[in-house]
């Protein structure tokens, strides 16, 4: 089943999909925020209609590596996802993937007054490529531990 991929943010939620397969990672959407009772219902219906079967937030890490106040919003905003949807919710580091997806936008000369329409998409897809990579490597890491 497809994992769903967000990247929190107050005013706007990028959201990305994997395919069924869960190795390619899909810039889908951004969503603008109405308030937590009506993001998670519009969150939890598009979980439900792509058939998801988890969720992947990026998680907003000082840079040295501890969770700060906007840690403690996302992971509060994601559990009462998954209290609505009955799906676990994963939390992967997201540091510097704003950074890399507005250097991605450079890269393809992407003015930067038009970032605003992608970034939160983007980086919804790099975080939720970023989890499928560490779970395709840990299921590598358990065949070989086997052999």
């Amino acid at each position: 089943m497809r994992k769903m991929g967000l990247d929190y943010g107050d005013a706007r939620i990028g959201i990305a999909f994997s395919d069924p397969t869960g190795l390619i990672a899909s810039a889908y959407d951004v969503y603008r925020t109405r308030g937590w009772t009506r993001d998670v219902e519009y969150l939890a219906a598009l979980a439900r209609e792509k058939e998801v079967d988890a969720i992947v937030f990026g998680d907003p890490l000082n840079m040295d590596g501890s969770a700060g106040e906007r840690c403690r919003i996302v992971r509060e905003f994601g559990g009462r996802l998954s209290e609505a949807t009955g799906l676990p919710v994963v939390y992967v580091d997201e540091r510097r993937t704003s950074v890399e997806t507005e250097e991605f936008l450079a890269s393809q000369g992407i003015p930067k007054k038009r970032y605003k329409e992608y970034v939160d998409k983007l980086s919804a897809q790099l975080i939720l490529k970023n989890y499928l990579d560490e779970e395709e490597a840990k299921l590598l890491l358990a065949r070989k531990l086997k052999e």
